[in-house]
């Protein structure tokens, strides 16, 4: 499962489990509902550290890997790309087929 679906999946889990907490106290259900926010919040900063961290990588390779792309489009577009050094000196691509 990807570290951002643990990670959301564990934050509505976390905020219905202090919701539901706070179920039986006699208030407003918007009041509770802005304390489950609050409480869970704090509480995933602390319990969730693991996973945010995961999240947080998956996030930083993905975008390296989106900026390393762009720069080679952007050079291939430049005409500043090598030569495709993939085919054959036959003219024929690695793969067996023809021009």
């Amino acid at each position: 499962m990807s570290p951002a679906v643990k990670y959301t999946l564990g934050r509505i889990g976390l905020f219905a489990v202090v919701v539901l907490a706070l179920w039986p106290i006699d208030m407003n259900i918007f009041l509770k509902l802005m304390i489950a926010v609050i409480f869970s919040a704090a509480l995933s900063f602390f319990l969730m550290r693991g996973w945010r961290d995961e999240m947080a990588q998956q996030i930083a390779e993905s975008a390296e890997r989106r900026r390393a792309e762009k720069d080679r489009l952007r050079s291939a577009l430049a005409g500043d790309d090598e030569p495709d050094t993939a085919n054959r000196s036959d003219g024929t691509p690695d793969d067996g087929t023809r021009r």
